[in-house]
């Protein structure tokens, strides 16, 4: 008699716009109407109770000398029964009890790449977590990763690059 043990897939997050480590389309962008890419993702840990993603940028403002990371969109209390994101996503389209942070321009929503000079960067993090968060208010990324701290099951990264 033969069992079959049970492997937990990896969290993988993908999009079909672009590669990982592969360039980011102009639509995305602020070169272009920049739109949300689509991401989808597999591999949801079972004791997932929400997702969260983070977009950034580490190459801010020049990645010949980093000084900062540009946050880009915040996403928060995604259903881990959801299983992607539609191309440029409206804030009301969003999974049922998704809630937004606050980027780097002040707002609410995606802001797309925009560097001032040289090839970025840009990670779009997707984590699975063990609790749904409290409405935090349209927080900051730091507050966001604040708040997961110790509730991390899994974490995926998708890297696009984009240069003006």
């Amino acid at each position: 008699m033969t069992t079959k043990e049970n492997i937990a897939m990896p969290l993988i997050i993908t999009s079909l716009s672009f590669m990982h480590d592969r360039a980011i389309p102009a639509r995305h962008t602020c070169d272009g109407p920049n739109i949300s890419p689509p991401l989808a993702w597999t591999g949801v840990p079972a004791g997932a109770k929400s997702l969260a993603l983070i977009v950034d940028d580490p190459d801010a403002p020049d990645p010949a000398a980093p000084k900062m990371t540009w946050v880009h969109w915040v996403l928060y209390n995604i259903p881990p029964d959801a299983k992607a994101l539609t191309d440029g996503i409206a804030a009301k389209d969003l999974p049922s009890g998704t809630l937004q942070g606050i980027n780097d321009w002040r707002s609410t929503g995606y802001g797309g790449p925009c560097p001032p000079v040289g090839k970025h960067r840009y990670f779009f993090k997707l984590y699975a977590l063990d609790t749904v968060l409290p409405d935090l208010r349209h927080p900051a990324k730091a507050a966001l990763e604040k708040a997961m701290h110790g509730h991390v099951l899994a974490h995926s990264d998708l890297v696009g690059l984009y240069k003006r």
